[in-house]
């Protein structure tokens, strides 16, 4: 019998989104008898279950900070037992945003232009506006650094900026970015290999919080993406080129804008959603793979070392 270890919910503003994450594969999983499985938070009794269940392999469904950036990861490599999706280097590369564009850059895959903000110097709001207003023009979008599902995620002009900013004081550093508008566009990979893309019309300014996991935000999800053969042939192997930088393992999922003809790379998530809602099994679905044969991959992936 194959003993399933996941790790789901956390302490990140992204722990509701994991917990339905754990219960949309639990259910699954619970179809095959063969399997002997133990849902765990990551508190201060995690590592003491760990041991004593003695999974084949920890299925890590957790989202954001601590459970997607590292920080988790390091202790699954301590303990030496084989676990999902991406490593410790990838993990915390992929999370920080700052790090991943800079690697983004450096070969060649555009990006929207940004600029780190940190709140331990004084803003003259003034001199500010001047700087963004002549490096990036209006609107910027303003985010965390470290955080994922779009979380405190804003699109600013001159006038909600400043108080923009003052809700991410708690972050301590965040970026800012030019506004690329367009078509939002996310690709999936999957073992190595290309999955697929989709194309997401929300009802909403973007494609927030609530138009990824709300039903009634009424997002529209467009597959097959109305693109050329050669687009879509360049926006995946993009994404591709982005997993293997990055070195990320098991699934990703790549977020794009598509303007003016040219795709810019927003980010890329090394432990996609696999709610109802998310996009990666949906993906899957419309390649005819079940969602059953997606976790099973994504756990024949599963080791240390990484």
């Amino acid at each position: 019998m194959k003993k399933i270890f996941i790790l789901a919910g956390g302490y990140s503003k992204e722990r509701e989104i994991s917990l339905k994450t754990a219960k949309s594969v639990h259910k699954e999983l619970i179809k095959n008898t063969n399997y002997n499985i133990k849902i765990q938070e990551p508190n201060g009794e995690f590592i003491k279950h760990l041991r004593k269940f003695k999974p084949d392999v920890v299925l890590n469904l957790l989202h954001g900070r601590y459970g997607e950036d590292g920080y988790v990861q390091s202790i699954l490599e301590i303990e030496k037992v084989n676990y999902t999706h991406s490593g410790v280097l990838s993990s915390s590369l992929a999370m920080d945003k700052d790090l991943s564009k800079r690697i983004f850059i450096k070969n060649k895959i555009l990006t929207p232009k940004y600029k780190k903000f940190s709140f331990k110097k004084i803003l003259n709001q003034k001199s500010f506006l001047k700087l963004i207003n002549s490096k990036f023009g209006f609107p910027v979008v303003v985010k965390p650094i470290n955080e994922g599902s779009s979380v405190n995620v804003f699109i600013c002009n001159r006038k909600n900026i400043f108080s923009n900013i003052k809700k991410l004081r708690e972050y301590g550093e965040i970026l800012i970015e030019k506004y690329i508008p367009g078509r939002e566009i996310q690709v999936a990979i999957l073992s190595e290999k290309i999955l697929g893309a989709i194309e997401l019309k929300p009802k909403r300014k973007f494609y927030d919080f609530q138009a990824k996991y709300n039903p009634k935000a009424k997002t529209q999800h467009i597959i097959p993406v109305d693109i050329t053969k050669k687009q879509l042939t360049k926006v995946s192997n993009i994404a591709l080129k982005a997993h293997k930088l990055l070195n990320c393992r098991g699934v990703s999922r790549s977020d794009f804008r598509f303007h003016n003809n040219k795709f810019y790379l927003l980010e890329t998530n090394t432990q996609p959603g696999m709610t109802s809602l998310s996009l990666v099994p949906e993906i899957a679905r419309y390649k005819n793979i079940t969602f059953k044969t997606l976790i099973k991959k994504i756990m024949e992936d599963a080791s240390i070392n990484k």
